[in-house]
C-alpha cells in the first residue's frame, strides 16, 4: 500500500485549531437563562452566543439544566458546558428550525441531508468549539428528532470532553467541513449514528466513546451538497465503540471519494438485544466491525485499519464494491483499493468476513496482516456449494450475505489479495473451508492456520484464481485435504514450503482444471 502524509494531516489538528476562541467569557445566566429545567432558556442562551460572536470569545454554562430548541453558532466562539451542566433539546419539535429543502436531489435521506433540525446548528463558519464536561440530551425515547450538533460548510472545529444523551438523530453531523477535531467525547443510548463526517477533509475522532443502536462511526460521501465531494485525511483512534450495526464504517453513500483514512486502536462490542425500545417495526441486525464499502461510483483508496479487537460482532470485515449507482444517470461501480487491514482480534463471530467486487470490477491491492478470529461455527454440508448471488445494485450490508460458503473468509472478484498470519477457529464443528477464494488473481497466501472443516472437507477452497501462491501454510491436526482447486481458467497456482505433516491430501483438483495449473511438492489428486 502506498503510504502518504497525508495520512498524518489529522495529527496535526490540535495545532492548527488552536485558533479556536476562548478569551472573553460570557455567561448564559447573565442574559437571563435560569438553568432549572423548567421553562425554555432558548432566547436567553441565543442572546449570549451573539454576544460572544460579535468579539469572540466562550460562552458559558455554569451547573444547571438549560432547556432550548436550536441554538444558531457564531463564528469564533466556544460553548462550555461545566460540569453539572446539561443542555437539553425541547421536547417539543416546533421549537427548532424546520428540515431543509435543498431544492436538488440529494439521492439520501433526511437524517443524512438536514442541517437545520438541530440543537447546535452551524453553518459556513470558522472556529468554533463545544467542550465539556457537561453535556447535551437529546431528550427523545425513539429515532426521529433534532440533531444535538449539526455542521455545515464549517472550517476549524474542536468538540471536546462532551458527553450527548439519547439523540434520535446522528449526534454529531458534519457535512463539507474541514479541520475538525473531536476528543473525548462521549455518546450514550444513541438511537441512531454517533459519528458522522460526509464530505469532510483533515477530521481527528480520539479517546470517544459510543453507544448507539445504529452505526458508531460512519464517513460517507453524499450529494447532500449538490454536488460530488470526498472525505479525505481522516483519523479514528484509541475510541471505544458499543453498536447494534456496523462500528467503523465508510459508506454506504459514496457517489464521491474516500481518501486517506486510518482506523486504528480501537476496541468494539456488539449488544444486540438489551437496548429498547427500539423505532417502530425495526428490528436490530448487527452487522459489521469494520465495513469498508463504495457502491455509487466514488473511489475507495488509501486505508488503514489496525489495532482493533472485537467480540460478539457478527462479521469482522466487510469490505464491498458494488454497483449499487445512486445518484449516477448509468449506475457505474467506482474502485476500492489500496486496503491495508492489521493487527485484528475477534471473538464470537457468527458471520464469516468477506471481501467482495462484482464481475468486471474487483477490489485491487488489499492485505490482511495479522488476523486472529474465532467464529461460532455451525455450518452445513451444503454451504460450501452455495451459489452467492452478487446483490451488486443492493443496499450493502454484511446482512446481505451472511451465511457464505467459508467459515472465516470469503474472497470473490479481487485483484492483488495478500494475507499473511491469520489464524481462524470456530467453536463448534463447521463444514465449510476456512478460506473460499472465487475468481481471484495475483494471491499470496501465508502462515495460515485454521481449524479443519468437519466431514474431511478441503480447508482452502480455490476457484477460478489465478498467479496464487500459498506457503507458509500450517494446518492442524485433523486436516484431510489441505486445498481443493476448481474452476476452468484457474492457472499458475503454486504450494511451496507448507507443513504437510498432519494433512491426508496436499491437494485435490476438479476434473475441469488444467493438469499443469497447479504445482506443489506434495501429493495432488484428480478428483
Amino acid at each position: 500500500m502506498r503510504s502518504t502524509g497525508a495520512l498524518i494531516a489529522p495529527l496535526l489538528l490540535s495545532r492548527v485549531l488552536r485558533g479556536t476562541g476562548e478569551s472573553a467569557q460570557v455567561n448564559v445566566r447573565d442574559f437571563g437563562a435560569r438553568g432549572t429545567g423548567r421553562g425554555k432558556d432558548t432566547g436567553a442562551i441565543q442572546t449570549a452566543i451573539d454576544a460572544a460572536g460579535r468579539s469572540g470569545g466562550t460562552v458559558y454554562f455554569p451547573p444547571g439544566e438549560y432547556v432550548s430548541g436550536t441554538l444558531r453558532l457564531r463564528d469564533h466562539i466556544a460553548l462550555r458546558l461545566a460540569a453539572g451542566a446539561s443542555l437539553i433539546a425541547s421536547a417539543d419539535d416546533a421549537d427548532f428550525d424546520p428540515y431543509e429543502e435543498l431544492g436538488y436531489d440529494s439521492f439520501a435521506d433526511r437524517e443524512t441531508t438536514d442541517f437545520r433540525f438541530a440543537l447546535l446548528q452551524g453553518r459556513a463558519l470558522q472556529h468554533v468549539g463545544i467542550f465539556g464536561p457537561g453535556r447535551i440530551d437529546g431528550n427523545r425515547a425513539k429515532r426521529g428528532g433534532p440533531k444535538p450538533i449539526a455542521l455545515k460548510q464549517c472550517r476549524n472545529i474542536q468538540i471536546h470532553d462532551l458527553t450527548v444523551d439519547n439523540a434520535p438523530n446522528y449526534n454529531i453531523s458534519l457535512l463539507g467541513c474541514d479541520k475538525v477535531d473531536i476528543v473525548g467525547v462521549t455518546i450514550r443510548n444513541g438511537y441512531s449514528d454517533g459519528i458522522d463526517p460526509d464530505c469532510c477533509r483533515n477530521v481527528r475522532i480520539a479517546n470517544c466513546r459510543i453507544e448507539s443502536r445504529d452505526d458508531a462511526i460512519v464517513a460517507k460521501a453524499s450529494l447532500a451538497l449538490g454536488v460530488r465531494g470526498s472525505t479525505e485525511n481522516l483519523l479514528v483512534t484509541d475510541c471505544a465503540l458499543v453498536n447494534v450495526r456496523n462500528a467503523l464504517k465508510l459508506g454506504t453513500e459514496s457517489r464521491g471519494n474516500f481518501r486517506d483514512i486510518v482506523f486504528r486502536n480501537c476496541t468494539i462490542t456488539s449488544r444486540p438485544d438489551r437496548w429498547k425500545p427500539y423505532p417502530k417495526d425495526w428490528k436490530p441486525q448487527p452487522s459489521a466491525g469494520i465495513s469498508l464499502m463504495t457502491v455509487d461510483g466514488g473511489s475507495l483508496e488509501r486505508v488503514r485499519v489496525s489495532g482493533i479487537t472485537m467480540a460478539g460482532v457478527r462479521a469482522p470485515l466487510f469490505v464491498r464494491l458494488g454497483g449499487r449507482g445512486l445518484g449516477q444517470k448509468a449506475p457505474a461501480a467506482g474502485k476500492l483499493k489500496d486496503i491495508s487491514i492489521a493487527q485484528i482480534v475477534a471473538t464470537g463471530a457468527m458471520w464469516p468476513s468477506s471481501i467482495t467486487g462484482i464481475p468486471g470490477h474487483p477490489i485491487s491491492n488489499i492485505s490482511l496482516t495479522d488476523i486472529r478470529i474465532v467464529g461460532k461455527g455451525g455450518g452445513k454440508a451444503a454451504l460450501p456449494s452455495r451459489d452467492v448471488p452478487e446483490r451488486e445494485k443492493q443496499y450493502p450490508d454484511a446482512t446481505r450475505f451472511r451465511d457464505l460458503p467459508a467459515y472465516g473468509l470469503y474472497c470473490r472478484h479481487v485483484n492483488g489479495l495478500r494475507i499473511d498470519q491469520l489464524d481462524l477457529k470456530v467453536e463448534r464443528p463447521d463444514a465449510r473451508p476456512a478460506v473460499v477464494l472465487d475468481d481471484v488473481r495475483e494471491t499470496d497466501l501465508r502462515a495460515i492456520e485454521a481449524t479443519p472443516p468437519a466431514d474431511g472437507g478441503p480447508l482452502f477452497w480455490l476457484r477460478s484464481v489465478r498467479d496464487g501462491t500459498l506457503h507458509g501454510l500450517r494446518p492442524r491436526a485433523g486436516t484431510r485435504t489441505l486445498v481443493r482447486v476448481s474452476g476452468v481458467d484457474t492457472a499458475r497456482v503454486r504450494l511451496v514450503g507448507n507443513d504437510l505433516g498432519q494433512v491426508a491430501q496436499a491437494v485435490t483438483v476438479d476434473p475441469e482444471v488444467d493438469v499443469g495449473a497447479v504445482q506443489t511438492e506434495g501429493k495432488v489428486a484428480r478428483r
